[in-house]
């Protein structure tokens, strides 16, 4: 039986870096396994038609925490992978990860969709230390290892390719 291919969905995700070397993550559950216990990631989302990565962090930062002074750097990192959506609907997820830096502030979730209102339980800053100790489930993998370097401002020459898994 021959399938089709998974329809792609590119989109932005952002390591939004406070004035106090702080990352901001947002704790939330697939559309897949909303009984799940969750995960910790990074702020983004999907691409809009005709938007660009930069565009589109920049309108997911402003959409997703309210926080309207920052300023997108550079793409530090990509990672490829399937993921079921809530309909069983596989769809290849093509994520570039982008560095962010803003002055902080409490995040607001007035710009949020009413499936984000569902599905994402916490959102919080993070200091680096906090970030490698912890247990608790956060994605993309490795994240903490790629906070040090982008807080002691290394990045990397080309982005760096993150595992799926």
């Amino acid at each position: 039986m021959v399938t089709d291919p998974p329809r792609e969905r590119p989109t932005a995700r952002v390591l939004l870096i406070d004035d106090h070397d702080r990352i901001l993550l947002m704790k939330g559950r697939l559309p897949s396994r909303r009984d799940g216990p969750g995960a910790w990631f990074t702020v983004g989302g999907g691409l809009e038609p005709g938007e660009g990565v930069r565009e589109a962090a920049a309108r997911e930062i402003l959409e997703e925490t309210g926080i309207a002074d920052f300023d997108v750097g550079p793409l530090v990192a990509v990672r490829e992978g399937v993921m079921l959506l809530a309909d069983d609907e596989p769809v290849l997820m093509k994520e570039s990860y982008l560095v962010a830096r803003c002055p902080g502030g409490e995040p607001v979730r007035h710009g949020w969709q009413p499936d984000e209102h569902d599905l994402i339980d916490d959102i919080r800053w993070w200091t680096h230390a906090e970030l490698a100790a912890t247990d608790e489930r956060v994605f993309p993998p490795g994240l903490a290892d790629l906070m040090g370097d982008v807080i002691a401002g290394r990045f990397p020459e080309a982005p760096i390719v993150i595992s799926w898994r």
